[in-house]
């Protein structure tokens, strides 16, 4: 008996990235500002470390995950003289909107290297398409700022335009519907969260992972550049091993070093390997 498989072995044809961390906002800190904000008004302020914790997830969800950690939940009983309930939760994320609109509007500066990385697939005929956890009522300046500087995805998905977010694979999928994507196996998912490489495995792409850029060193650009090797080194030992531990299919400091990576995917795909 005989079982036959059948292989994609053509070229890359869609990459789908993440917006804050991996192509803007070198740090991911407009997140992380709009989160620490909100629970301040609150009174029950939370650190960094906190608010990174369920990063790339829908916005919603993320401050729903936080209300449910131990530490914020006890202060929150504390603060108030009861435990968060949907409504808290809702008004929390209606009082948020405005705050990471205003948030993202200080940070939508290009990450070094995105544009050189989008002239390389432009030549290769590779669409691009980009996903977020933000709401879409959230981006729109984003996308304006972003296009002033020359980035201009061609499919562009928020969290709120499907039915969940990540780590289920439907944004990815919706961009390479839109894209026009012929195989998923042509696709590379491109993210600074966990989450999203979730996103991107369940969706049956290759997935790379931005460990300095985005939120797993979660530091500005020239905050990174201020630290020496060793310092650096350390962090990133650290975040590769995150990516590494979450199935990423590759792990680099940021956009500017993805090329080299995906020139060898196109060859794996020649070789009638999948992701």
């Amino acid at each position: 008996m005989y079982r036959y498989e059948r292989q994609y072995t053509g070229p890359l044809q869609a990459l789908i990235m993440d917006w804050a961390g991996t192509t803007v906002d070198f740090g991911s800190l407009a997140p992380i500002r709009a989160f620490q904000s909100l629970f301040a008004a609150q009174g029950v302020p939370i650190s960094e470390a906190e608010a990174r914790g369920p990063m790339g997830v829908e916005k919603r969800e993320h401050i729903r995950q936080l209300c449910a950690y131990p530490r914020i939940h006890a202060a929150w009983i504390e603060q108030t003289g009861a435990a968060p309930v949907d409504a808290d939760i809702d008004r929390m994320y209606n009082d948020f909107i405005p705050i990471q609109v205003a948030a993202i509007a200080e940070t939508a500066v290009l990450i070094p290297g995105l544009l050189t990385l989008l002239e390389w697939a432009e030549a290769r005929e590779i669409r691009i398409g980009a996903n977020t956890g933000y709401a879409d009522v959230m981006i729109q300046g984003l996308l304006s700022e972003a296009a002033g500087q020359g980035y201009r995805p061609a499919s562009t998905v928020c969290a709120t335009q499907v039915p969940k977010g990540r780590p289920y694979p439907y944004m990815a999928m919706m961009n390479a519907i839109e894209l026009g994507v012929e195989n998923l196996a042509a696709c590379v998912k491109i993210d600074d969260t966990l989450s999203g490489i979730d996103e991107g495995l369940n969706a049956g792409m290759w997935t790379v992972g931005v460990a300095i850029s985005g939120n797993e060193v979660g530091m500005s650009l020239a905050a990174w550049n201020a630290l020496d090797d060793a310092e650096q080194q350390t962090l990133r030992y650290k975040a590769y091993d995150r990516f590494n531990r979450a199935g990423a299919h590759y792990v680099v400091d940021s956009v500017a070093d993805i090329i080299p990576v995906l020139e060898e995917i196109e060859l794996r795909l020649a070789a009638g390997e999948k992701p």
